[in-house]
């Protein structure tokens, strides 16, 4: 067994050196990771993506998006409150009592990753952190973030303080929803016009540079939680959003896993809102079926390879009785990857039916009498 390990390494010193830091690269450093295509949700890679670590700031996304869901005046200027100012670790060296918008908050709190300007926005949406804190755990479990808990509002080490990189990606992609949060993620340079004194935000994602399509969404660094990244990418359409946790070489992951998620998966439409997908009998109308169509089509990633199994199955009513009202629902079509089903839509009628009455059908009898 000696002479077999010996005998490997000595191949291995053979191998050229590019080969050998070709291998070293491909490696992904983090402890955890995930990636997932956002508007499906579907998990595309990951390792350990599901193991409960540590976030550090990508915290700040959930603080971002519910105060963005509150839908508050952006423009309204807070007092910092005294328990925000001389928070620990990064910052905006808020002064207690300082005036500022919650649009140069929410800036600073994504660009600055200002741990101050988390607790005085979560003071200001919820009284305390503690009560901002139920808030993220009520709207994680809205989300079905199943492996996350929260209890602050910037990240700061505590045990009870968690997510994985699974939930991290489905959280990044809901926020990604909000325009205002993609204009919070993909501004590279802001200057405050509020507060004692002006202050200028450059962001610290250098996703949105090196990375093409690159548009978000938050780094996090503290000693226990390691580099982390929540990251996102849009190519061709298709939005991608990654994360690492504790990642010793989180710009290099990310750029990997965003390359191998595009590399082997593409967007593809599976139904088409214009097309007629069948009918439906018509009992007792004027017209005996109705033409059935969806108000929306079904997007969902796909492996390039041809290794998914795919189906899409039609499921239509039996029959509907008149009257019927055009869009009436008419069933449903099913997109089923894997055995799974994956996604699906409600179908309705594009068309209506009057029905049948006695003076109608008079007329048409004695409209061909006549002819």
């Amino acid at each position: 067994m000696r002479r077999v390990r010996l005998l490997l390494f000595a191949l291995l010193l053979l191998l050229p050196a590019e080969a050998r830091a070709a291998q070293k690269e491909e490696r992904i450093t983090a402890r955890g990771w995930a990636l997932v295509e956002a508007g499906s949700g579907r998990l595309l890679l990951g390792e350990h993506e599901r193991d409960r670590l540590p976030m550090a700031s990508t915290t700040k996304i959930m603080t971002a998006l519910l105060l963005l869901e509150a839908g508050e005046d952006l423009d309204t200027q807070i007092a910092v409150d005294p328990r925000a100012a001389g928070t620990e670790g990064s910052s905006l060296h808020l002064e207690a009592g300082e005036r500022m918008s919650l649009r140069d908050l929410l800036y600073g709190l994504m660009m600055q990753s200002g741990n101050d300007a988390a607790v005085a926005l979560a003071i200001h949406a919820a009284g305390s952190v503690e009560a901002f804190a139920e808030r993220m755990n009520a709207k994680a479990a809205a989300l079905g973030l199943d492996d996350t808990h929260f209890v602050n509002p910037n990240g700061l080490h505590d045990p009870a303080h968690y997510t994985s990189a699974l939930d991290l990606c489905r959280l990044g992609a809901a926020a990604m929803e909000l325009p205002l949060f993609r204009e919070l993620v993909t501004t590279e340079r802001y200057t405050t016009s509020t507060g004692d004194r002006v202050r200028t935000f450059r962001t610290k994602n250098r996703m949105l540079t090196e990375v093409p399509g690159g548009c978000g969404v938050k780094t996090g660094f503290t000693r226990k939680a390691g580099r982390c990244l929540c990251f996102a990418a849009r190519r061709e359409g298709m939005l991608l959003v990654g994360a690492v946790l504790n990642a010793p070489d989180m710009w290099g992951d990310a750029k990997r896993i965003l390359d191998g998620g595009f590399s082997a998966y593409e967007l593809r439409t599976f139904l088409d809102s214009e097309e007629p997908l069948g009918t439906v009998p018509v009992v007792g109308g004027r017209k005996k079926a109705l033409p059935v169509a969806a108000k929306e089509g079904i997007l969902y990633p796909v492996r390039g390879d041809g290794q998914d199994r795919i189906r899409l199955d039609l499921r239509l009513a039996d029959s509907l009785t008149a009257p019927v009202e055009p869009g009436t629902p008419a069933g449903e079509a099913v997109l089923v990857v894997n055995g799974e089903i994956v996604s699906s839509v409600p179908l309705f009628t594009r068309e209506g039916a009057e029905p049948l009455t006695l003076g109608w059908f008079f007329r048409r009898v004695m409209g061909a009498y006549l002819a």
